[in-house]
């Protein structure tokens, strides 16, 4: 290490001493926590579904961005002082993704693909892929924004997995990947030369590696300079068995040499690829990646890195290949002293005026779906009516869900629902959604409120939901109850954890204390790119006009059983 370099991290460190730019939220899960308390850290330091991830260091503090694809809150942003212990600080799209021609309409799967996240002459920016219309950025001086409206930089079909570099003669670049289902091209990596604001691309790209037989399905480009040499770390192989490669090059466009750096190897955590470089203030080198565990989503690990002759080593190189392993536990970054545990948010009494941030809904946000009555203590969600043109929750836009936080927990939420009694049909409950749904709905009909506990599978297809069971209410308050179950064991045809089989059971109580258990046990399963959510919601039919009444949620508590 240089004298200047030393001196550099010193100054680092005592800044983030005297003056802690952003402290911690205190939030501690009661399901998964990484921080072991004794200086190490178990992966995956997130057990929950933040897809192609990528971090960016600002002295101190470490933000993490993920796909949102067409939930919204998009790009929720995570914030870290020693890239273990994380907090959600809120979301770079608050409302609205666009185009908006259809509103109330999920587009599962698309939109959203890839984000990169960059600081830049005391810029924020993040960069997108949109596979239907193309690059995105949008940019702010804080991080916790407001972020301006998304640019277009780049048209075209199919152009994913965006990451810009800003050169040292102020040129600026864009990597990206394509997507073979809009574009008929898949494998190959490509850059592009943008104007000096970032906003536009002024050249066509230009194709700089075909991974067609050496690296397959290579995509979710990033790029970096470090020395003299270019670098592009970007996963091959698909996403549950993959690896990860960097290139290197001393041109912007090439030719580059390539290594496999970060492989599964003898561990059990398949596909370890797609994610992030970070450099620590004290001059420690990790990169943050996912794995594909099916139902759960993308969990994120974290991965110890070195530099050996110019090349990043990631994990743990066994036989000095040059290609490392993923680690299970390690020993904590050196950030320069030690931070509280925290995790992300879960748990939610709703005694706020507006939405937490660990929530989105499936679709853009209409105002008039709910009322956060936060000096009441409640969340009010109003019956908004369904499309003419309904078959199913997969289709509804006005669901409220988050992640699932870690492989065995328990979910319970308190409600009060009170329809209107004009009508019949409203309905409201506990949801785990996903490709197949199931959950416990409260439903107003002609005979009074009934509970059911129903599944609908393969939802994406339109198909109808079946009741397994049903009960009879004599009242709207009702505490819901789902188990996630898993021991481990795969689904039949699918040998790595990408293949968990996740199980859910169904339970209800009338004082929080005795649940019963209703109907037959769910086994989940993922969504369109991402992992089974949880959550609630409340509906009318389309016939229904004028008003109609509401849920009132009392509050959403994760818990070990």
């Amino acid at each position: 290490m240089t004298n200047m370099k030393r001196n550099a991290i010193i100054i680092i460190l005592t800044i983030c001493t005297i003056f802690p730019s952003m402290g911690q939220k205190d939030y501690i899960s009661k399901v998964w926590v990484a921080d072991q308390g004794n200086g190490t850290y178990h992966n995956p330091i997130l057990y929950a579904d933040y897809s192609d991830p990528d971090v960016c260091r600002v002295d101190c503090d470490y933000y993490m961005t993920s796909s949102s694809f067409s939930c919204v809150p998009g790009l929720q942003i995570l914030h870290s002082k020693d890239l273990v212990n994380w907090s959600i600080i809120g979301a770079a799209i608050p409302y609205t993704l666009t185009p908006n021609e259809k509103p109330e309409h999920p587009h599962h799967g698309d939109r959203v693909w890839a984000p990169s996240m960059r600081y830049h002459n005391k810029m924020f920016y993040i960069f997108w892929g949109d596979p239907d219309q193309g690059a995105f950025m949008i940019q702010t001086k804080e991080i916790k924004g407001p972020w301006s409206k998304p640019i277009l930089v780049k048209s075209g079909k199919g152009i994913i997995d965006t990451c810009p570099l800003w050169d040292d003669d102020g040129k600026v670049y864009l990597v990206h990947a394509y997507a073979g289902s809009r574009a008929q091209l898949k494998s190959v990596i490509a850059i592009c030369e943008l104007n000096a604001n970032a906003t536009k691309a002024i050249t066509p790209s230009r194709i700089i590696y075909d991974g067609h037989k050496d690296n397959p399905t290579c995509e979710g480009p990033k790029f970096y300079k470090r020395g003299k040499y270019y670098y592009i770390f970007h996963p091959a192989g698909g996403v549950a068995t993959g690896w990860q490669i960097v290139q290197r090059s001393e041109s912007v466009y090439g030719p580059y040499e390539w290594k496999k750096v970060l492989s599964q190897g003898n561990t059990k955590i398949n596909g370890p690829h797609q994610g992030a470089w970070v450099e620590t203030q004290t001059g420690e080198n990790w990169f943050i990646h996912f794995q594909d565990v099916g139902a759960y989503g993308r969990i994120i690990y974290l991965e110890p890195m070195k530099w050996i002759n110019d090349w990043p080593v990631i994990g743990i190189d066994k036989n000095g290949d040059g290609c490392g392993e993923p680690v299970l536990s390690y020993k904590k970054p050196n950030v320069g002293k030690s931070y509280p545990i925290c995790t992300p948010q879960e748990n939610d009494e709703f005694n706020d005026y507006t939405l937490a941030p660990q929530w989105q809904w499936q679709a853009n946000y209409n105002e008039k779906w709910a009322y956060f009555a936060g000096n009441k203590g409640f969340l009010r969600l109003y019956s908004y009516p369904v499309t003419n043109d309904y078959k199913n929750l997969w289709d509804v836009a006005n669901l409220l869900l988050q992640k699932t936080p870690a492989k065995n927990f328990a979910t319970t939420i308190k409600l009060t629902f009170e329809p209107t009694n004009k009508y019949f049909g409203e309905r409201t409950g506990l949801i785990v959604m996903g490709l197949n749904y199931a959950g416990l709905i409260i439903k107003n009909t002609s005979g009074g409120l009934v509970l059911s506990q129903i599944e609908c599978k393969n939802a994406d297809k339109g198909s109808a939901e079946q009741i397994n069971a049903s009960k009879k209410l004599n009242n709207g308050t009702i505490y819901l109850k789902t188990k996630f179950s898993c021991n481990g064991e795969k689904i039949k045809g699918n040998e790595n954890d990408s293949g968990l089989k996740v199980m859910c059971s169904f339970g209800y109580s009338f004082d929080g204390r005795n649940f019963k258990t209703l109907g037959q046990p769910f086994q989940a399963k993922e969504g369109k790119w991402i992992g089974t959510k949880i959550g609630t919601f409340c509906t009318r039919p389309a016939i229904m006009t004028n008003d109609g009444g509401w849920s009132d949620v009392d509050w959403f508590r994760i818990t070990k059983e």
